[in-house]
């Protein structure tokens, strides 16, 4: 058996597949569907999310994304809205039906964001909090698990196992970047991950090109690298002004660009976003 045993394909053969309940109907993430995930890095007020969310869902987007809790590198950077956003969050859900995602940086937000938010992030910088792994594997709901920074991917297989050995089955890998020497990206987008990770785990996998790259017009050719590799779909930042936007703005995509790399992603795939990807088979 490998190190991370309840996550490898030795426990489990067949793919697993994650479903999410949302008032417009279930969400799929695993084989077989290419899930977009889109939205602000931070949500910065109701007004201008609930308006993007309406436009993400008439794009093509499967679930929104919006960062409550933002751990920064400075501590005078936005940190987020914190509790006081979820209820922004709530509305998002209920108006357009689509389910939402959102980061946990500390277990005693876990019972407001437990109770209103569909999947719960794990960011890099936590990937290997082990007392908050352990509190998210007691839980009956979808945790996403970011790469960390410098993790090997054992590392972060042994992470997920924290919470699968918990428990809770309903986990989402999500590729986000390695720290390199490389200085002209954000970080260096291992895309051969994807293949790798679907030889040796069981677990959904899906890519974050906006944090991996740190560029918004290299967005759209790694999303169409992810799926090409056979990613589970992909997760990107929209801002409707990244110019203005107070949290990673030079990595956001416009809605217009958004909707082209929807676009891309299906001819790249020919698939229907939001059906069963038997084509890539």
């Amino acid at each position: 058996m490998k190190p991370f045993q309840l996550a490898s394909r030795e426990y489990c053969a067949s793919d697993t597949v994650i479903t999410i309940a949302a008032p417009a109907g279930k969400v799929y993430v695993g084989e077989g569907y290419c899930t977009v995930i889109a939205g602000p890095c931070a949500v910065e007020n109701r007004p201008d999310y609930l308006n993007l969310a309406h436009r993400l869902k008439e794009m093509g987007a499967d679930i929104l994304r919006g960062g409550l809790f933002k751990p920064r590198t400075s501590p005078y950077s936005f940190q987020g809205l914190g509790r006081s956003g979820v209820d922004i969050l709530v509305q998002a859900r209920q108006e357009t039906g689509l389910p939402v995602i959102t980061e946990i940086m500390d277990i005693r937000d876990l019972d407001i964001l437990y109770a209103n938010i569909d999947i719960l992030q794990v960011g890099s910088r936590n990937m290997q909090n082990y007392s908050l792994l352990e509190e998210l594997g007691k839980l009956d709901k979808p945790i996403m698990l970011k790469r960390g920074l410098s993790a090997t991917i054992e590392e972060w297989l042994l992470a997920a196992e924290y919470v699968l050995k918990g428990g809770n089955k309903q986990i989402i890998l999500c590729e986000r970047g390695i720290r390199t020497f490389e200085t002209y990206t954000r970080n260096t987008v291992d895309i051969g991950a994807v293949p790798l990770v679907k030889q040796l785990t069981h677990l959904p996998i899906i890519v974050d090109p906006s944090h991996a790259t740190g560029k918004w017009k290299m967005v759209r050719p790694i999303a169409s690298a992810a799926v090409a590799a056979g990613a589970d779909g992909v997760m990107v930042e929209v801002h409707q002004d990244p110019d203005r936007a107070l949290s990673d703005g030079k990595q956001s995509l416009t809605p217009e660009n958004f909707a082209k790399m929807t676009s891309q992603l299906i001819k790249h795939a020919q698939i229907n976003l939001k059906q069963p990807a038997t084509a890539l088979h």
